[in-house]
């Protein structure tokens, strides 16, 4: 399972997630158990949350195995609310996939 922090507004929160989880499970997971010291922050619907991993929005079918996060370690993702992503990569993102275990952290 992978940890995230989630940070939004300077904020940060841990949550746990499986390498099957996608963008969009992890955005609806977050809005379903919004922390209680970010009510200032609180979003309308999980559709309009976005995930950035280093530097690159990930758009909602992409899982956190498709990432080849390290097994074990905690891993910092930011977390922010966007109507409209800018379209995915062409370097094949969406479609990798990871059956190990991580840590990860998102940044809201």
């Amino acid at each position: 399972l992978w940890t995230k922090r989630d940070l939004f507004f300077g904020k940060t929160q841990d949550f746990t997630f499986s390498p099957n989880d996608s963008a969009t499970d992890i955005a609806k997971h977050v809005f379903d158990n919004w922390p209680a010291g970010w009510e200032e922050e609180t979003v309308s619907s999980p559709s309009i949350l976005r995930l950035i991993f280093q530097g690159r929005f990930l758009h909602g079918n992409v899982t956190l195995g498709a990432l080849k996060l390290p097994p074990g370690r905690t891993t910092v993702m930011h977390l922010v609310a966007r109507e409209t992503l800018p379209e995915p990569n062409s370097h094949g993102q969406r479609n990798r996939e990871k059956t190990t275990e991580s840590n990860c952290c998102l940044l809201l």
